[in-house]
């Protein structure tokens, strides 16, 4: 009499054959789809990029105009001096944070963005003035906890490096329709003209405020209407702003460039 064909040892085989198969195809996918996926990565970045900084891209060739205006420069943020690093294309800040060499990690007391990590080199990026030197807008990335996720976003200032010209995030899982309104571009409209520091001083004042601003409060210009039914998420967005615009983020680089340095 035969030996059944649905033995253990057969199907153990066809088991581990059908696993390798599908191992090879899934590793295969993702080494050929890899360069499509860093490309739409930096299709992404770039489109937020030129977004906070007000540029419409509707029909545009988003890499071609992103190279036309923009230019990326590296700033050391305990200097607040601009630097160099070893491959300005690959650098990811994210990674960097986490490094000893690369990053620092934050104690509780400085840490009221809630983001553990930080790099020690974070990039810029300066909208050209055309037809001249200097640049026109400074576009900083920004990130911090909300509710449930680390919000990562741009914000872009006048070339007086104190007013909003846009604030928007790219990535971030708030809750829909409550943290989740920070993509809303009613909210997102509020937020150019506003200024991050009161007058002589570096220390940021920008945040947001519970319910809608009073138009005719003297520190109007310093708030922004907060998210209803979302005050986790508001404090979290008032907290990475106040975070990253201090004397732990890019406040020492704009005090330098305000100076005619960096």
């Amino acid at each position: 009499m035969s030996a059944s064909k649905d033995s253990i040892g057969r199907t153990i085989t066809v088991a581990v054959l059908l696993c390798v198969v599908c191992s090879v195809v899934v590793s295969a996918s993702a080494v050929l789809l890899k360069p499509k996926q860093v490309a739409n990565k930096n299709l992404d970045r770039q489109t937020n990029i030129l977004a906070a900084a007000g540029i419409a891209t509707a029909g545009q060739d988003i890499p071609a105009l992103f190279d036309q205006l923009i230019e990326k420069r590296f700033v050391d943020l305990r200097s607040g001096q601009y630097t160099e690093v070893d491959d300005p294309a690959r650098y990811d800040a994210r990674k960097a944070a986490k490094e000893s060499d690369t990053g620092v990690a934050l104690e509780r007391g400085v840490d009221i963005a809630s983001i553990k990590y930080q790099a020690k080199v974070m990039p810029v990026y300066l909208v050209k003035k055309q037809g001249g030197e200097g640049f026109d807008k400074l576009i900083l990335p920004v990130h911090g906890y909300g509710l449930w996720s680390t919000l990562y976003g741009f914000l872009a200032l006048e070339a007086d490096l104190n007013t909003v010209v846009g604030f928007g995030f790219y990535s971030h899982a708030e809750t829909p329709g409550l943290g989740g309104e920070v993509d809303n571009p009613n909210w997102k409209a509020l937020w150019p003209g506003k200024q991050v520091y009161p007058a002589g001083s570096m220390v940021p004042a920008l945040g947001l405020v519970k319910g809608n601003v009073n138009p005719a409060s003297a520190s109007a210009k310093h708030q922004v209407d907060g998210l209803a039914g979302a005050t986790l998420t508001s404090n979290g967005v008032s907290n990475l702003v106040k975070f990253w615009m201090g004397e732990n983020g890019y406040a020492p680089f704009l005090s330098n460039l305000k100076a005619g340095g960096a």
